[in-house]
């Protein structure tokens, strides 16, 4: 049989996360070789804002199992759109690391600590708008780029400190950085941080077989609780919103956040739910109940306002 190919990124991040994978499969005697690919992310270092780059870091990779240059594709959870394709189908969440974030200095500074005014680099809106909710002084400045470049431009002086996520650090063994992990009471992680999605073609069932072996339901159940809920808010990955769910022994537990895009204006809603016999159907009605109560608070103009 021929080993399976796994399509991803060419980033330093994106390739250990297709080598982790490929190292999983490989302990269930299921090989596969890697397919490395430049995404649209990669190469576009415009500011993604609005819904004009949705996807952008994953459209070429899954593209590449639609047209049979690959059979498995490895994501970074929080960037997969939840808009799927009826051709592809999310396999396989394997267990899940941390969902923290982490303010990157040279001092190390916590969020208090950081100086007044300080200029904070991120991409992301979800980080600017908890970040200004937090501390209104601070300067949110774009920043674009893999992890390497980002580090290098706080190196430069172009920014007193950058945000990244905790999960990166870890898997490309930078612990030596001098950071500040932020406490999920001041930054709720995006949709799907911390996790990998793989996804394979829904007619492929050799693919399937293979990849379902590395689930982890109960982070599959999380993060679909999460995910669930950003697609109902119509948000993107793109929109301030936030949202963490976890399973404590059979209870899923859900907390998310919207805000405006000054961090002025936020609704939180949290619940949870006993796991039934179907985790997928306890997932997806949690995020819809915790989903219809922020809405109700207005979510939806704080949404189409930051846009």
């Amino acid at each position: 049989m021929n080993p399976l190919r796994i399509a991803t990124r060419k980033s330093l991040l994106a390739m250990w996360q297709a080598e982790h994978v490929q190292a999983r499969l490989a302990a269930n005697q299921d090989l596969a070789d890697l397919i490395p690919m430049v995404s649209g992310g990669d190469t576009d270092m415009r500011p993604i804002d609005g819904t004009r780059q949705v996807g952008v870091f994953t459209k070429r990779i899954q593209q590449a199992l639609i047209d049979r240059e690959a059979d498995i594709a490895v994501h970074s959870l929080k960037d997969l759109p939840t808009e799927g394709s009826l051709e592809l189908v999310l396999a396989a969440v394997p267990e899940r690391e941390t969902v923290q974030d982490a303010i990157v200095s040279d001092a190390g500074w916590t969020l208090g600590q950081l100086p007044e005014n300080a200029v904070i680099g991120t991409g992301s809106k979800r980080r600017g708008a908890q970040l200004l909710h937090h501390r209104p002084d601070l300067r949110i400045e774009n920043i674009r780029g893999n992890v390497q470049t980002r580090l290098e431009k706080l190196k430069a002086g172009e920014y007193d400190a950058i945000i990244l996520a905790e999960a990166g650090i870890q898997r490309l063994e930078l612990t030596e950085l001098s950071r500040s992990l932020l406490p999920l009471d001041l930054m709720l992680p995006a949709p799907g941080q911390g996790a990998l999605g793989i996804e394979v073609r829904t007619d492929d069932t050799s693919a399937l077989e293979a990849v379902r072996k590395l689930d982890d339901p109960m982070a599959h159940a999380a993060v679909h609780a999460e995910r669930t809920l950003l697609a109902a808010l119509h948000g993107g990955c793109l929109a301030p919103i936030a949202a963490f769910a976890e399973v404590v022994g059979q209870t899923l537990h859900l907390q998310a956040t919207v805000l405006s895009a000054d961090g002025k204006q936020r609704l939180d809603q949290k619940s949870t739910i006993q796991l039934g016999d179907r985790w997928i159907d306890s997932a997806s009605a949690l995020a819809t109940e915790v989903a219809d109560s922020l809405l109700a608070d207005g979510a939806a103009e704080l949404i189409n306002s930051a846009r």
